[in-house]
């Protein structure tokens, strides 16, 4: 018969989870911000979860990875110019016409102050 060694074994704690552990640091606003966030959602979810959710969510938003590209923002612009003028009635004055451009690509001016692409000198 074999001998079994009875020695004291490590504790080690489970696994708690299969993805890798990503750690940042936050200032106590950014926490509170992420904690009345979390509060809102209608299942509420606990501080890893909101956490994980709000970078999903910054993941998943068109065109944020190149908010900075004025390239690509004037062309838009450049772009929105061209359908409005296909879309343009045919018989209407050049100046009036000219005007309703203007306020189509600027935007609604109740919106301007909280678009968050643009900073307040672009809109002059």
């Amino acid at each position: 018969m074999k001998q079994m060694k009875i020695g004291s074994k490590k504790q080690v704690r489970p696994a708690t989870g299969r993805d890798p552990l990503v750690g940042f640091r936050a200032s106590p606003e950014t926490r509170a911000s992420i904690v009345r966030w979390a509060e809102n959602q209608p299942d509420l979810p606990t501080l890893s979860e909101a956490i994980r959710r709000l970078v999903e969510l910054g993941l998943t938003m068109p065109g944020r990875r190149t908010q900075n590209s004025p390239g690509r923002a004037q062309r838009a612009n450049e772009l929105a110019g061209n359908v409005i003028d296909e879309l343009t009635a045919v018989g209407s004055d050049a100046q009036e016409s000219a005007s309703r451009k203007r306020r189509l690509l600027k935007g609604p001016e109740e919106f301007r102050d909280v678009r968050i692409d643009r900073t307040k000198a672009n809109e002059k």
